[in-house]
């Protein structure tokens, strides 16, 4: 008997398609280089991380770092011969539990972390919150009003209708919840002895 599942990566990775396609602020972003994946919450309660993106170069895009005096790479992944340049992860059932507004900000908010010039490194803002610039609620409003736009103009037949669905709903209508899983990357320490622990 084949028991119906439901590929919760490949959905969000069409999702992210279409606001990258058809939302000016995001079309920098090329998807193909961006590992959509998911991982398990290990706590059971509804507060924490939803979501996470992860640069796989460090700033402007550089392929090395030096911190404490030494030099260190990021581990690289390659997926069907293209390497990906960001990891874009989703956690469950948390990210799924949320409402479907806060589902759509969630996933605006990861996107636009994404640099400008997609070389692998964040968006960066100037002053010591580089990340989020100097509002964090600014920051997440601005991500409400990019949604919202991208909502309004949406024709039906491309409504992301899962993300109406919590983890339970969504298993209840599609089966089983399926995904992409990845480690989570590890710095190499270039300048490490044969031999010498990382």
């Amino acid at each position: 008997m084949n028991r119906r599942c439901f590929d919760i990566c490949t959905a969000l990775r069409r999702l992210c398609e279409d606001i990258c396609r058809v939302h000016p602020v995001f079309q920098h972003v090329e998807m193909n280089r961006v590992a959509v994946t998911y991982a398990q919450t290990r706590s059971p309660v509804e507060w924490g991380i939803q979501a996470k993106l992860t640069p796989m170069r460090f700033e402007g895009g550089a392929m090395t770092c030096t911190r404490d005096g030494r030099r260190w790479g990021a581990q690289r992944l390659y997926q069907d011969g293209e390497e990906m340049l960001y990891i874009l992860t989703f956690y469950l059932p948390r990210f799924l539990n949320l409402s479907f507004d806060e589902k759509l900000v969630t996933v605006f908010h990861e996107l636009y972390h994404i640099s400008p010039s997609f070389d692998g490194d964040i968006r960066r803002f100037s002053g010591s919150c580089y990340m989020h610039s100097s509002s964090q609620a600014g920051y997440d409003r601005q991500m409400a009003a990019y949604a919202k736009e991208y909502v309004t103009e949406l024709p039906r037949n491309r409504f992301p209708e899962f993300l109406r669905h919590d983890f339970a709903g969504l298993k209840r209508c599609f089966g089983t919840v399926v995904g992409l899983r990845l480690a989570t990357p590890r710095l190499i320490d270039l300048d490490a002895k044969d031999g010498e622990a990382a």
